[in-house]
């Protein structure tokens, strides 16, 4: 029996957009705490998130880590009619599902294999969870994998409704699942049926560099709809500077790593925001960062997500007003200046793994403008240690020769500010090692 849901996502135009936003205003504030850690509830599965958006609001391809998984909207035990308000209000908090209407997007959680049902387990409404049957343990229990929140589950059966702590898994991801570091390979489909799973909230595992910005499609200087993403802790909040006094955003319907922001002067294209993370805390010490609407958009953004550089300034950022920001005052040049260097450029590279299983793995390549001065593109490489093939590749250019792979970035990603970060990923055959020689060079 399959119990893979599948998971479509409507785009609504520009226009029914705005009306939705001023519809619904400013979100609830939290209203729903992390649950006592672990708990365990029934795991589901899906095949991937929608077009062009998952419910945190960014494309699949987008996301810090494609093993993702989504939260329920609601918590409306019994009732499995449609119910379509989201976010929802107030005066509904009480049906607010641990999907926490988005403001859980963005975080990670580490889900331990449990017992599997030797019945049926299909989410029928009004039916109990494996009836006919029983929960036994296997060889994969205890087997663990770090997901990314990356999407909603609202749908009206007993999972959705009924289990509070209920996880929907991305199919791709059920064989990653690790015991002592060796992924079981094979627990999917033969061995899944449904699965009780237990988890907890953590931390974004072995996070480095800084968050990231993009525009959706739509976005324009009268509609400035961003996504953010690689976060160290979520997000809970983006506070936006306007005619010199920082205002909330307002989350782009319950799509909760989305905000609709302003700019610093009434129809402009220049932005600068700060961002606050599940803990209601500033992130960087209230880090200002400041970018454009990119020209790529020639007015309105068409792709599905266009990513900006952007350049950060201090670690409190203005109060009343954008000139109260710089990082050196301007009156505190000193009485004999040096002569000025020449302007530095160049870059760095990362190497991470976001997951791994039997007979192959996937990566992420963080690359960051160490220079003074702007960068017009980049290319990264390095040299597997065996026989590693990379299969996919997303963000960059890939080429393989042997056992050198050289990635150069795809245009609307090589510019970069100084200090500015961009990110590609792949997914690769053969054994999990690390690769050698990786290095970044500019152009």
């Amino acid at each position: 029996m399959s119990t893979s849901r599948p998971r479509l996502r409507l785009v609504a135009a520009l226009a029914a957009a705005v009306t939705a936003l001023l519809a619904a205003g400013q979100l609830p504030a939290l209203a729903v705490g992390d649950p006592p850690a672990p708990v365990t509830g029934n795991a589901t599965h899906f095949d991937g998130l929608g077009s062009p958006y998952g419910g945190c609001g960014l494309p699949q391809s987008e996301l810090d880590s494609q093993d993702f998984l989504a939260l329920n909207v609601y918590r409306l035990p019994g009732d499995y009619s449609s119910f379509p308000t989201r976010p929802l209000p107030p005066a509904q908090a009480d049906r607010i599902g641990l999907w926490n209407n988005g403001l859980n997007c963005g975080r990670y959680v580490k889900v331990t294999i449990g017992d599997r049902c030797t019945g049926v387990n299909d989410g029928a409404p009004g039916q109990p969870f494996c009836r006919n049957g029983s929960w036994v343990a296997d060889g994969y229990n205890g087997a663990t994998l770090t997901m990314l929140v990356a999407d909603s589950c609202g749908d009206g059966n007993a999972w959705c409704r009924d289990d509070p702590y209920h996880l929907d898994l991305v199919t791709a991801s059920l064989n990653r699942f690790a015991r002592n570091g060796v992924p079981v390979g094979n627990m999917y489909p033969n061995n899944w049926n449904n699965r009780h799973v237990s988890w907890s909230f953590v931390s974004a595992p072995n996070y480095t560099g800084d968050i990231r910005i993009g525009f959706l499609r739509g976005a324009q200087r009268y509609w400035p709809a961003i996504a953010l993403s690689h976060l160290a802790n979520g997000v809970h909040g983006v506070d936006y500077l306007a005619d010199g006094v920082w205002k909330a955003a307002t989350m782009n319907s319950d799509m909760g790593q989305s905000y609709v922001i302003g700019a610093t002067t009434s129809g402009g294209t220049d932005f600068q925001i700060r961002v606050r993370d599940v803990a209601d805390t500033l992130i960087n010490n209230g880090r200002v960062y400041k970018f454009t609407l990119p020209g790529s958009c020639g007015g309105t953004c068409a792709a599905a997500y266009t990513q900006v550089s952007y350049t950060t300034s201090g670690g409190t950022g203005p109060t009343t007003s954008p000139t109260a920001t710089p990082t050196t005052s301007p009156t505190a040049t000193p009485t004999t200046t040096p002569t000025s260097p020449s302007p530095v450029t160049g870059c760095t590279a990362d190497y991470r793994v976001t997951g791994a299983w039997s007979g192959g793995f996937q990566a992420e390549v963080s690359v960051r403008n160490t220079g003074t001065n702007p960068i017009a593109g980049w290319s990264t490489s390095f040299s597997f240690p065996g026989a590693q093939r990379i299969s996919d590749a997303w963000n960059a250019t890939a080429n393989q020769s042997g056992q050198q792979v050289t990635a150069t970035d795809v245009g609307w990603n090589g510019s970069l500010a100084a200090g500015g970060t961009a990110s590609w990923g792949f997914v690769a055959t053969g054994d999990n090692q690390p690769p050698t020689g990786l290095r970044c060079t500019t152009r």
